[in-house]
């Protein structure tokens, strides 16, 4: 019950990591032949893990009906009650295929009469290469989960698991089956799975792209995606929870031996940035202290455009994930009002009194709450159809915040993807106060390319800054060099090399960051607003300096950490070229 418990908590507490689905799985040890020994539960409920743990609970509470008395005999409970166990496997899911179908929500088992022949496996990531696993092996995947990767995934370690029995039948070493299968996985992931006899694991691609963290004591062995989630579930310190290094695995067998391996030869680190930048819980302190840097750099540009007059200004952030990166841009502006503070003071001399001094010393930067997030609705999650219908409700304003026409209104965003929420609702929205101005500043800098190690954004077309590059192509008659860049992808494919170089950076190469900007707030700008608008990113530069240990840029630069990350976005643009509406993998 203890672990159930801990169990709930955790995903409690990374529900952020997503909100399409959830599923728990767990395994019995040393059970009776005959008896179940793994049991998995799954739900797309609206609340999917409070759905679950009801089911739970539901099961122990009915057992206590009938037999009171019966939690002071921990083995019964363990013979009656399904989710009893001593190891347990839960996944929150984030859905980037297969819409919100039960069939998607991790943990996929394969089973087996053999206890070591069953497998359980989650995990956060994507990989491109399902195909090539599926043909690998000679299997034709199940229709409902043809697009899965962790389907790919599961049959081919499930292949190699089963021939590892086989070949030594007393003692199954799973670092084989490992070191089989990581190497053929081109993506970015932390999974975690368990066998039917009780061996548990955890491992990560070897560039360290999706985050891993793990806490060992006497009584517990738990990985997660964030070390929040597992200071919080079980009280320790930043210290007593460590990452789990890229290419390594975790693993626990049935006789409680704990053994960290090296699986993968590690590669350059290239931890994703949208996790600190946007996804992970802003409550961990590393995550705290880069989002509000992030916006501690930006606060140099934002005076810049504002010609430094902070008198008729207003700061605001577009809630949630964007106010600690606003907290960082304010401290940034009060330091610059501390320094004018201090020279004006020392331009007086003598010449001052008391009014003239306290004048000077109450000067504030001007904050007020503007935008209020009304419904708890992410609609970066949210399925493609109702997007624009359900953007337009997400948002409220404060009223009476701003004085009309004489006001610049600057709000901070997190990162801008396709514009939509900003176009239909929020820049509508604020307009309706009268500002003088509007300024949308992005904590992360321009989204460029798709993804496709975790957070799923894989459609050129999808990408405001993408949109805007081909508007500055149409202005400037260069049409004909997206159809060479198309000539050139197709060139690749034809010959098996599309995974070798990013044709789309040469589209950007032809403008600056600030043209594109400009474009965007064009774009972001509804046509009967007449309140001019301006864009403001992050920069590469202060992104890395933000965020130092996290250094995967490739959604802004293209740089991709594996060569499945080319083949993807040149199939993103050759899709978007040909008019075809579907993911790039």
């Amino acid at each position: 019950m203890w672990g159930l418990n801990k169990l709930y908590l955790l995903m409690e507490k990374q529900h952020n990591r997503g909100q399409d689905g959830a599923g728990v799985a767990i395994v019995k040890l040393n059970v009776e032949p005959g008896y179940p020994f793994m049991h998995r539960k799954r739900s797309n409920a609206p609340q999917a893990i409070a759905d679950i743990f009801q089911q739970i609970g539901k099961e122990v509470e009915e057992l206590e009906e009938y037999h009171p008395g019966i939690r002071n005999h921990p083995g019964l409970m363990k013979g009656h009650v399904s989710f009893l166990g001593e190891q347990m496997l839960g996944h929150l899911r984030y859905g980037t295929q297969g819409k919100n179908k039960l069939e998607y929500c991790h943990p996929f088992i394969n089973r087996d009469t053999i206890p070591a022949r069953n497998l359980a496996l989650a995990g956060n990531f994507n990989i491109v290469n399902s195909d090539e696993l599926f043909t690998l092996i000679g299997k034709e995947p199940h229709p409902n989960v043809r697009f899965s990767d962790l389907a790919a995934m599961i049959e081919l370690m499930h292949t190699f698991l089963c021939k590892e029995d086989e070949a030594s039948p007393q003692k199954m070493d799973i670092k084989k089956v490992l070191k089989k299968a990581l190497p053929l996985f081109d993506g970015g992931f932390h999974v975690g799975g368990m066998t039917g006899n009780g061996i548990g694991f955890v491992f990560r691609d070897a560039h360290g792209i999706r985050p891993s963290y793990y806490y060992i004591n006497d009584e517990v062995v738990v990985a997660a995606s964030e070390r929040a989630a597992i200071r919080t579930t079980f009280n320790v310190g930043e210290n007593e929870v460590k990452e789990l290094m890229p290419g390594q695995a975790l693993i626990v067998n049935e006789n409680h031996e704990i053994e960290i391996v090296q699986i993968l030869e590690p590669k350059e680190r290239k931890a994703c940035s949208f996790e600190r930048i946007y996804f992970s819980r802003g409550s961990d302190e590393k995550i705290y202290k880069e989002r509000s840097a992030l916006g501690y750099h930006l606060s140099e540009q934002v005076l810049k455009a504002i010609d430094h007059d902070l008198k008729n200004t207003i700061f605001s952030f577009i809630p949630n994930t964007a106010e600690v990166a606003f907290y960082g841009m304010v401290k940034g502006m009060e330091d610059y009002l501390a320094k004018v503070k201090i020279e004006k003071i020392l331009s007086w001399g003598k010449d001052y009194d008391a009014e003239k001094l306290s004048e000077m010393i109450n000067r504030r930067i001007r904050i007020e709450k503007i935008a209020i997030k009304d419904v708890k609705m992410r609609t970066f999650i949210t399925e493609d159809a109702g997007r624009n219908e359900m953007v337009q409700h997400v948002y409220d304003i404060t009223y009476g915040t701003v004085r009309p026409g004489q006001d610049t209104l600057v709000v901070i965003d997190d990162s801008i993807v396709r514009g939509t929420t900003l176009k239909e609702s929020i820049i509508r929205m604020l307009s309706r106060l009268k500002p003088k101005r509007i300024i949308v500043v992005s904590s992360s800098p321009q989204i460029r390319y798709p993804d496709c190690y975790g957070i799923d954004m894989s459609k050129m077309g999808d990408f405001i800054a993408f949109n805007a590059a081909v508007e500055l192509m149409k202005e400037r008659g260069k049409m004909d060099c997206l159809k060479e860049m198309l000539e050139k992808c197709k060139t690749l494919q034809r010959n098996n090399q599309l995974h070798t170089e990013n044709v789309v950076q040469q589209l950007y190469k032809t403008f600056t960051a600030e043209e594109i900007s400009k474009k965007i707030a064009k774009l972001i700008t509804p046509p009967d607003i007449s309140i001019p608008v301006d864009v403001i990113f992050q920069s590469i530069e202060d992104l890395h300096k933000a965020c130092p240990g996290n250094l995967g840029d490739w959604y802004f630069t293209g740089n991709y950490p594996t060569p499945g990350g080319n083949k993807v976005v040149n199939r993103a643009f050759m899709n978007y070229m040909e008019g075809k509406n579907v993911r790039g993998y």
